[in-house]
């Protein structure tokens, strides 16, 4: 019994197993038929041999690659089963690529089975005809214009002609695309790919891309009863994707070439289903599909050439060009030629340029990637170079109840405006377009219509030109004014906007009151009405027009202002029109409030202001007082941390200076001040004459930057040993006391001392600043040596750092301290630095470290000691 059960496992499993071998390793198939004659044992039978030819990936083992298949005869006029036919494996072998082409890198291997099953069958004549099909489970996994993409069976099938397109003794066998699907497509990349088609009987063939169907499931993986015609679903496609666009919209199939071409989607795989139609005396005989699905290639790369099949110009003379191919590390080099007939200059080598032509007409470019190399791709374009097309339209009238009409205003200046698109904007319907000329069209409500005009020539320029239009339900009426004066002596020329009828009420003191622009004299205030009549649409709307019998007139105070400022007129009245004398020192004399300048003493400006006809005349006086008389004095230099007196001149009565931070006293002409850095000082002066602003001058406090004087760090020597000094600061110096100097006023003595010494260092600049340092020297009786003390105490004030003291000693030229294990924790090469007894941060144990110390006296000779040092806390 258990081994019985042991056998039952093992059947499912490989069952299972078998399941699931079937699936996901189907990549395209199709169904042809070929005509071998007149049946020989019945009458009115047709013989045909049919061939099923199935993509199977490399990947499927033998126990997926079945030896026989079921084929479905169904009848086309009803749908009716025939028959199920069996055909066996007559072929089988694989295609394989491996290397298409040393330009291209890292290609994925290219592998399928080509398994083909065939029979011979014998069919009665039938005015419909009838439809072969195949099914089975699946097709691969991941495919990436299918939703959902795992578990996705195929249905193959082809039709074979009635009597009803070919006649009682008419025969045809269907097209044959052939094998010529071994092909590496890279993403993003420019690709053709041939699926055109050879038909026996030398009938018409077209193409077109259609959907692909499910057949199959994962737990009916071999079909051996395929449905009839009725059960046939398409495939569904993501988003972006359809039957008629498998590959998106960047790729697509010449109708009459079967020329699959575009730019290649994203990487990954992607059914592309073909249906072949054909076509004899005009009539279609049968179809025909191929299902395959084609790798896109997401690693591969190669250098592409890419350009549209034409480009065109239609508003100068220059084209900026770009490689339309996906851009790629490959591509070293860049090659143009703009197609200029005699032309030698007429090339480029950069990756985007920008040519200028020459004149109309179409040039034939040619690109190159990398030209002359092993690895190089070209591709060619036609370029029409006709300027001056100048897209345009207008449109009258804006009433609901009457049609609007719209005029092509376009211009062009080489071939023929040729064709019109217009879309009115009507969103109440979908019929609201027209290709005339100057159409019309009525809309059926209000609102803002945004109309689209798409007009093209005959050299191929076309552009797009969009424009707003108010519907409304009375016409609109547009005033350039509302209100407006005139003199009662005057005649004023009223103007509206709009189209249809203009009638103007009242019509006393009018003339032309039945046009838009009517002439009116009214001698007193009147409102006028204008009434537009469009085609029975009616509006009206009104302006005033004021009038008066004189021009009131202030023309403004008299004042004053400081020389060589500018004063703004300001008049007052009802005038329209004014002029100003003299002209010489105004802005615009035709202004109402121009800018004068004047330079005299006293300057009288006439105005003359008007209303029509009508005006009066005034005057205004402008007296000029120059600005309060500022001397803030010379620029001057001083030291850092000085103090400098300014000595200032002025008239007036009252002085401020700016910036007052500084400063003694900023009220008074002669401050002291004491900035520490370069600083400008503003004086303002006031005075009682008229001018109201106050005279300005600066003065410049130039700051000598500080004086850091160093006289160098205390130091220890021996008896005997001569000690070079060595101060900075400033240019000049001098040494207090001169004893044991070889010389004081050098920046670089030599001292040579038999006791202690302290020395003052005078350091100074030609103008005068200076600075003071001193430098304490230790003498010892000793030789040249480096004293290191036995124990310190890290935390205490009084021993808290373990540092060597040099005694003759020039140059420190390194102290170390290590632990007991000989791990480094402290060095340095700077007299006076020492090791404060942590590492890292973290204080170290109390005990004992081992230190190593080495310097050069001043004869140059090496002191190098070591020893202990107890650390305490």
């Amino acid at each position: 019994m258990h081994r019985i059960l042991q056998i039952l496992l093992l059947s499912v499993l490989l069952i299972m197993l078998t399941l699931t071998g079937y699936s996901k390793h189907i990549k395209g198939g199709e169904i042809h038929y070929t005509y071998l004659g007149p049946s020989t044992s019945h009458a009115n039978y047709d013989r045909y041999q049919l061939r099923l030819r199935l993509f199977i990936s490399c990947q499927s083992t033998l126990g997926q690659l079945e030896t026989s298949v079921i084929m479905g005869i169904y009848r086309t006029s009803n749908g009716s089963l025939y028959s199920d036919v069996s055909a066996n494996l007559s072929s089988s072998y694989q295609i394989n690529l491996g290397s298409p082409s040393p330009c291209i890198i890292n290609p994925s291997p290219v592998c399928y089975w080509i398994r083909e099953y065939t029979t011979e069958i014998e069919i009665p004549k039938d005015p419909a005809g009838y439809m072969v099909i195949f099914q089975r489970c699946c097709r691969i996994d991941g495919i990436r214009n299918l939703t959902p993409n795992v578990n996705v069976g195929a249905s193959y099938f082809c039709q074979i002609q009635g009597t009803n397109s070919v006649g009682m003794t008419g025969k045809n066998s269907n097209p044959d695309f052939g094998i010529k699907d071994t092909v590496l497509i890279c993403q993003n990349k420019r690709f053709k790919l041939d699926y055109s088609a050879t038909d026996a009987d030398g009938d018409s063939l077209t193409y077109e891309f259609a959907s692909g169907f499910y057949g199959g499931g994962i737990n009916n993986a071999v079909v051996t009863n395929p449905g009839p015609p009725s059960s046939w679903i398409p495939i569904v496609y993501q988003a972006g994707f359809s039957g008629t666009r498998p590959l998106g919209p960047g790729v697509t199939i010449n109708r009459t070439t079967g020329l699959i071409s575009g730019v290649a989607p994203t990487g990954g795989d992607y059914v592309v289903c073909v249906l072949v139609r054909e076509f004899r005396a005009g009539i279609q005989i049968s179809t025909h599909r191929k299902d395959f699905i084609i790798h896109v290639d997401d690693r591969c790369d190669f250098p592409s050439a890419g350009l549209n099949p034409n480009y065109i110009t239609c508003n100068g003379f220059d084209y900026s060009f770009h490689n339309e191919a996906a851009s790629s590390p490959l591509i070293h080099t860049y090659y143009w030629d703009f197609g200029v007939p005699g032309s030698t200059t007429d090339t480029s080598t950069l990756a985007t340029p920008t040519f200028t032509f020459p004149d109309t007409g179409v040039y034939p470019v040619k690109f190159y990637v990398n030209k002359d190399e092993p690895c190089t791709d070209s591709a060619s374009t036609l370029m029409s170079v006709f300027p001056g097309f100048f897209p345009g339209f207008s449109s009258l009238g804006t009433c609901i109840l009457n049609p609007v009409l719209f005029t092509d205003t376009t211009k062009t200046k080489y071939g023929l405006v040729s064709s019109w698109f217009w879309n009115f904007g009507d969103n109440t319907t979908n019929a609201d377009t027209s290709t005339l000329k100057n159409p019309s069209w009525k809309y059926s409500d209000s609102g803002m219509k945004h109309v689209s005009f798409v007009v093209a020539n005959s050299k191929g320029c076309k552009d797009t030109v969009n424009q707003t239009v108010h519907i409304t339900d009375k016409p609109p009426i547009f005033f350039p004014f509302r209100d407006t004066l005139i003199c009662n002596i005057d005649t004023l020329q009223l103007h509206a906007t709009g189209y249809g009828n203009f009638t103007w009420t009242p019509s006393a003191n009018m003339i032309n009151p039945n046009t838009a622009d009517p002439y009116v004299y009214p001698k007193t205030t009147t409102y006028y009405t204008a009434t537009l009549d469009q085609s029975g649409c009616i509006n009206s709307d009104s302006l005033q027009v004021r009038v008066v019998d004189r021009v009131i007139l202030n023309p403004g105070n008299d004042s004053t202002i400081c020389l060589g400022d500018t004063a703004i007129l300001n008049p007052t009245g009802d005038g329209l029109y004014f002029s100003w004398t003299p002209v010489a020192s105004l802005d615009d004399p035709s202004l109402k409030n121009p800018h004068a300048f004047p330079t005299a003493p006293v300057t009288t400006y006439n105005v003359v202001a008007s209303i029509g006809k009508c005006f009066t005349t005034g005057t205004v006086n402008i007296r000029t007082v120059p600005y309060p008389y500022s001397n803030a004095g010379m620029d001057t230099l001083i030291c850092y941390q000085d103090t400098a007196r300014i000595e200032a001149v002025a008239k007036g009565i009252r002085y401020a200076w700016v910036p007052s931070t500084d400063m003694s006293n900023p009220t008074i002409l002669d401050p002291l001040v004491y900035p520490l850095r370069t600083t400008t000082y503003q004086l303002l002066v006031y005075d009682t004459l008229g001018c109201p602003k106050p005279g300005v001058s600066k003065v410049v406090i130039n700051v000598n930057p500080q004086i850091i004087a160093f006289a160098g760090n205390d130091t220890s020597i021996v008896v005997g040993q001569p000690l070079q000094l060595n101060g900075s600061g400033a240019p000049s110096f001098l040494w207090y006391p001169n004893t044991g100097l070889n010389r004081n006023d050098i920046r670089n003595p030599v001292a040579s001392l038999s006791q202690n010494q302290t020395y003052i260092m005078k350091t100074f600049t030609e103008s005068g600043c200076f600075a003071y340092d001193t430098i304490n020297i230790k003498v010892f009786t000793t030789a040249p040596d480096i004293f290191v003390p036995n124990a310190f105490t890290p935390g205490n004030s009084a021993n808290n750092i373990f540092r060597p003291i040099p005694v003759g000693i020039s140059k420190l030229e390194y102290f170390r301290v290590y632990n007991r294990n000989g791990m480094l924790l402290y060095s340095t090469t700077r007299i006076g630095n020492g090791w404060d007894g942590n590492y890292n941060g973290k204080p170290q144990l109390i005990g004992g470290y081992v230190w190593m110390v080495q310097g050069t006296d001043y004869t140059g000779k090496l002191v190098t000691k070591k020893g202990t040092v107890v650390l305490i806390r």
